[in-house]
């Protein structure tokens, strides 16, 4: 059996490499022959990662994605990473459904936001219906969280499958020392992201000068003033883990809007895979993952912030008390080890249909 596999990015960009890549070899094994066609290459992601725009490399990705398009017919199932081409109409998904191709369509992020709630009003007229239709075509949506499902419910799709975005087991080691004196506070992200560290600034400076805590942020360098006990990581695919086990302490801080919704919490997939407890805004799908008191705490405010900060912090038995039952959690639910299964099974399922 075929599969041909149209991803937004190459194996560089995280949402494909979690969502599409590191299920490969699990789906190749299984009998399955994979065929990746990326729309951005990793040239574009490269100038992406660097702040800039490069307008040829777009123009070429649509010309080379409308050319790939021809070969759809060679596939017994193809898998879209949520649209074909991103701020154009979904011609060419319902194109696909009218010439009997089975497609599959996944969702990581509510990206149906960036067009129904865009501030641009003819982005918004045009395009504010483009994701229900491409959903509504599709033989299956696989989505991330119970939101993004939601809205595929919403949108009249034929079947609608959970998929979390997890990470593979076999590369995350637990903690095997808490610290007892200086506590870390760590964060892994990207510089877009980074405003979420930004709002809870208050909150670390409070603790740094009171508990002389270490922040250590992973993937972004904005300096937020704390001097030597903020320290910048760059990110690396190799060296996340490592980064992850040198915390005490995971944060994952959200605004609470329609967009955030969509997010799949897998700041939390990751610290918890490590042993390290968590504290994260109570906002969308972190809710599902973290049971309060559980895995770590769940907060609101700024109050309910240091609070739970603070007692991880003067607790080190409570800190692994709680990284090892979040591990758990992640072994049982939050892995590519529990997936790949209900994804291999999909696309097979699929290719009968």
């Amino acid at each position: 059996m075929k599969v041909l596999y149209f991803t937004k990015y190459s194996q560089q960009g995280a949402s494909s490499r979690l969502r599409s890549f590191q299920y490969f070899p699990y789906l190749e094994k299984s009998g399955l022959l994979v065929t990746v066609k990326p729309f951005f290459d990793d040239a574009y992601l490269k100038s992406l990662y660097l702040g800039k725009k490069n307008k040829a490399a777009i123009i070429k990705a649509y010309f080379k994605r409308l050319i790939n398009l021809g070969t759809v017919f060679r596939y017994d199932v193809v898998v879209i990473e949520k649209e074909l081409f991103p701020y154009f109409f979904s011609w060419f998904e319902r194109l696909l459904a009218f010439l009997g191709v089975s497609y599959i369509v996944d969702y990581d992020d509510a990206i149906f936001h960036n067009y129904d709630l865009s501030t641009n009003k003819w982005i918004c007229f045009f395009l504010k219906n483009k994701i229900n239709t491409v959903m509504r075509c599709s033989n299956c949506v696989i989505a991330g969280n119970s939101y993004l499902a939601h809205r595929a419910k919403i949108a009249g799709a034929k079947k609608i499958e959970i998929i979390p975005t997890v990470i593979d087991l076999d590369r995350y080691q637990v903690k095997n020392e808490y610290a007892t004196q200086q506590v870390t506070i760590g964060w892994i992200g990207s510089p877009s992201t980074f405003k979420y560290v930004k709002q809870i600034a208050p909150v670390l400076k409070q603790l740094v000068a009171r508990y002389n805590v270490k922040i250590n942020i992973v993937g972004a360098k904005e300096d937020l003033g704390f001097g030597d006990n903020m320290h910048y990581i760059s990110w690396t695919e190799d060296s996340e883990v490592e980064s992850i086990l040198d915390f005490d302490i995971g944060i994952m801080p959200l605004e609470d809007t329609p967009w955030e919704l969509g997010k799949c919490s897998y700041k939390l997939i990751q610290y918890m895979a490590c042993g390290v407890p968590v504290v994260a805004s109570a906002v969308g799908m972190n809710k599902e993952v973290v049971q309060e008191g559980e895995q770590g705490f769940l907060v609101t405010s700024e109050k309910d912030w240091f609070t739970a900060l603070e007692k991880l912090i003067c607790n080190t038995s409570l800190r692994e008390a709680l990284g090892i039952k979040g591990r758990a959690k992640v072994a049982k639910e939050y892995c590519l080890q529990q997936t790949q299964g209900k994804l291999t099974s999909l696309l097979k399922n699929s290719s009968q249909a």
